[in-house]
């Protein structure tokens, strides 16, 4: 986080306003197109995202919801031939900045994918390891415990810390790499359709723990399921695709306008499952 703070408080000791974002938000999102290589996937995107609670991108398959997700932290950085023009700040910084370091950002900016992704290591191991290259001095022990406590997966697997990760059901799994993410401090927390490859107990675990977690971070969470985004977000963004097939933001509001009284006819319709 230096880094970016250093930013910051360069701007700020300078007067330099422009590119400031909202105080209210955890990241500001301007006019943001993406592009994998010839192809326009996402284009002009302009989005606030409020701090401390749960926004959720929704739309068809295809309208760009996981690449602009993967967008906030850098993630389509590792895909070639991807072009990002437009904005993204975060504590008034562009996070594609010339002099911004995309290992930095996804420290402050966590990911939990679709399906789980432990490492092939122990419990313990899946939490401690990372938060070691990361430069933590604290006593590791007591963060491992504390991550699988806010987790809800302590008292699962408290005598299992020694065992491999991988033998841990998948809703545990997902827990665990949740608790990993979290293991770095991050403000902010990205999750790609993280229960969909789980079981309905399973699901409302994470879904509980999405609700919990939100108190402390920030959450943007990718759902093709409008009963999960109904039940565990406070603002929704809903996407299509143009012409062209990209995406595009059709609006963005608080959960309860977006499924109840939506401004554009086209949400009205894919909520209520007329197409999509």
């Amino acid at each position: 986080m230096e880094q970016i703070e250093a930013l910051t408080a360069e701007r700020r000791k300078s007067g330099v306003e422009s590119g400031a974002g909202s105080p209210s938000a955890a990241l500001d999102i301007r006019n943001l197109n993406v592009y994998y290589g010839d192809f326009h996937a996402v284009r002009d995107v302009t989005i606030s995202i409020p701090k401390n609670g749960v926004t959720a991108l929704i739309g068809p398959s295809g309208c760009g919801k996981s690449t602009v997700l993967r967008t906030l932290n850098r993630m389509n950085d590792l895909i070639p031939d991807t072009r990002v023009e437009g904005e993204v700040l975060f504590h008034g910084v562009n996070m594609y900045g010339n002099e911004i370091d995309p290992v930095e950002v996804r420290r402050r900016i966590g990911m939990v994918f679709q399906r789980p992704n432990p490492f092939p290591k122990s419990v313990y191991e899946n939490i401690a390891w990372g938060t070691r290259i990361n430069g933590f001095k604290g006593d590791t022990d007591e963060l491992v415990e504390t991550c699988l406590k806010k987790t809800a997966l302590w008292d699962e697997v408290k005598d299992k810390l020694k065992q491999s990760a991988l033998r841990l059901s998948g809703g545990q799994q997902q827990r665990l790499c949740i608790a990993r993410a979290i293991a770095i401090s991050p403000e902010i927390l990205l999750m790609d359709e993280p229960a969909s490859a789980l079981d309905p107990v399973s699901t409302a675990k994470i879904e509980d723990l999405i609700h919990e977690l939100k108190v402390n971070y920030t959450i943007i969470i990718v759902t093709h399921n409008m009963q999960q985004a109904g039940r565990i977000s406070d603002r929704t963004a809903f996407f299509l695709t143009d012409e062209s097939r990209a995406g595009f933001l059709v609006e963005h509001d608080e959960t309860k306008v977006i499924f109840f009284n939506p401004g554009d006819p086209r949400t009205e319709a894919y909520i209520s499952g007329r197409f999509g």
